[in-house]
């Protein structure tokens, strides 16, 4: 029996990106479909469901992707709630790489420092990435500072997290001045740059100023990069004393989390890949 992965992308154009990993990763048939939404992916569903017996059906699994990752979600929500009973396959959301690169993020932190009581700031929080690491972060029992350029922004993040993750400490900061940027960054020992590309975050004269940080991950491969003399290819290096890890130097973990994640979907035809579960996943690959 083939193992068949289902691309669904909300995107015009299914991601060549996304293609690519899950034949590397070993599925012996793609299909994929572009411009999918909650409007007309229910037939595609049932298609998935309705033509292998029971016993088959963990043969067959969906991936969601996809450039927007809030259509990502609706789209994960609607076809989970088109299955019914034992009638389902594993489904996977990765839209935007954001659960594996949040996951690969942590766990390069988790390497070098203690996340349990962790004092933690992720700018850019409440993006894809930054969002789903400052969840990750406070899973894990971190002291977690969301950081965006809009309070009420972050303020939304923490709350949306904590639905989540009901007992995660989180605050929401602003970093639209100076002064503020300072404030959030006092006292932290870990800092997550996942903002937007070519806009740098934390400029290193700030950064080495902190006595208490111990760990840089900037997660923006694009110059100018968001964290001041992170490099992009770096991986545990040390500069000035603290361990700074580039986007490359996490794309490593993050692409064998992807290809772990998609061979787990084969493993049953019951099980939901999102945030939590990616990186359960990646932590078994440590």
């Amino acid at each position: 029996m083939k193992n068949i992965l289902i691309q669904f992308d909300t995107d015009a154009v299914p991601s060549t990106f996304d293609r690519v990993v899950a034949i590397d990763a070993g599925v012996d048939e793609l299909f994929s479909y572009g411009d999918i939404s909650p409007v007309n992916v229910e037939s595609l569903v049932h298609g998935a469901i309705f033509t292998r017996g029971m016993k088959d059906l963990q043969h067959t699994a969906i991936f969601i992707g996809g450039g927007q990752v809030a259509d990502g979600e609706a789209l994960l929500k609607k076809v989970n709630k088109t299955f019914f009973g034992p009638m389902r396959v594993s489904v996977m959301m990765d839209s935007n790489g954001s659960n594996t690169t949040a996951a690969a993020a942590v766990l390069a932190a988790k390497r070098h420092v203690p996340l349990a009581g962790l004092s933690a700031l992720v700018l850019g929080g409440t993006g894809p990435v930054g969002h789903r690491v400052a969840q990750i972060l406070a899973s894990q029992g971190s002291l977690v500072r969301v950081a965006s350029r809009n309070l009420e922004r972050a303020q939304h993040t923490c709350e949306t997290i904590r639905g989540v993750v009901p007992n995660g400490q989180l605050v929401a900061c602003s970093t639209n001045s100076e002064a503020e940027l300072q404030d959030a960054c006092a006292d932290v020992s870990l800092i997550v740059a996942a903002g937007a590309a070519g806009v740098e975050l934390l400029s290193e004269a700030k950064w080495r100023e902190l006595s208490l940080l111990k760990v840089l991950i900037d997660l923006n491969a694009v110059p100018p990069l968001g964290i001041g003399a992170v490099q992009v290819m770096d991986k545990g290096v040390e500069h000035h004393g603290v361990i700074c890890y580039g986007a490359l130097g996490v794309g490593g973990t993050k692409m064998k989390i992807h290809k772990a994640a998609i061979n787990k979907l084969f493993e049953a035809n019951n099980q939901v890949l999102d945030t939590a579960a990616i990186y359960a996943i990646g932590e078994k690959l440590e």
